[in-house]
């Protein structure tokens, strides 16, 4: 779901060094492996189809959210993503099948964070983030290097959690337990981050920090973001592409403003999204303060 970049060849001139040079810099260079690719996915539980044969691809520096109703299959993807699913078909990072991948060569290329966390130890928040630098140990007992210290720094800086990085989770808010564990995949520095939900519970200022952040994150090179939301005007907002899903099947994918159209949001909706959208919006006009 990359840009394409259209390539004008040189002119060559017949039986000269210049005219090699030339058909060499003509040829079209290989084209990179995607960072994520999914080929015939499909999750099925019994006689159950959740997710039905579907394919889509993640380019470096693209941001692909899916959208769609509950019951669309969003979840499932992530999980199958993160092999915690069984799943026929083909899940590949940068050319490489991930059934294939070692679990701790996985842990430092994608990071997952899910929908839901729940802690039952009273781990402090540090502790929790410099969990993310556990792929990175040669042995249990290593301690922890200059590298690990700064990723988990930096992870705490950025999701406004270094205040409370001596504070026990059991004493967090659901919110601020999610900012938690939304640092640890930060520290864990990945390439690819894969995301469900990844503002749930959070109060607006940290949304649109969260947003944010992962919006200037995904700009670096060899970096990009996957997640599934609910709210249609942050994905119009912060993606690059969108995937529109029903029924486990994808109804659309590509840049937002192609996805959202009003046919296809009417028929995944049931509703006419344009005008609900539009509405909503009217109520924040300069006529609604007086």
């Amino acid at each position: 779901m990359g840009q394409r970049t259209a390539h004008r060849a040189p002119v060559a001139v017949a039986g000269t060094a210049a005219a090699a040079t030339a058909a060499v810099a003509a040829a079209p260079a290989t084209a990179a492996a995607p960072m994520l690719k999914a080929e015939g996915l499909t999750v099925k539980y019994g006689s159950l189809t959740i997710v039905d044969d579907i394919n889509f691809s993640v380019d470096e520096n693209c941001w692909l959210m899916i959208v769609g109703p509950n019951g669309a299959g969003k979840s499932t993807i992530i999980n199958a993503i993160s092999q915690g699913v069984a799943y026929t078909g083909k899940i590949s990072y940068q050319g490489q099948d991930l059934r294939h991948m070692k679990p701790v060569k996985l842990a430092q290329r994608i990071g997952i964070l899910s929908q839901t966390r729940s802690v039952t130890y009273s781990f402090t928040v540090g502790e929790i983030v410099k969990l993310g630098r556990y792929s990175y140990a040669p042995g249990i007992f290593r301690t922890a290097s200059d590298d690990d210290d700064d990723s988990v720094h930096e992870a705490l800086k950025l999701t406004g959690m270094l205040e409370m990085e001596d504070q026990s989770v059991l004493e967090l808010s659901g919110g601020e337990l999610q900012r938690a564990f939304l640092a640890q995949v930060f520290a864990q520095d990945p390439s690819l981050l894969i995301l469900d939900e990844p503002t749930n519970h959070l109060d607006l200022v940290y949304q649109k920090q969260v947003f944010e952040l992962i919006a200037k994150w995904v700009k670096k090179p060899g970096r990009a973001v996957m997640s599934v939301v609910h709210d249609l005007s942050l994905a119009r907002a912060y993606s690059t592409d969108v995937m529109l899903m029903d029924h486990g099947q994808v109804v659309n994918i590509g840049p937002a403003n192609e996805v959202f159209n009003h046919a296809d949001l009417e028929r995944v909706y049931a509703m006419d999204v344009h005008a609900w959208m539009c509405s909503l919006l009217s109520q924040w006009g300069p006529e609604a303060e007086h």
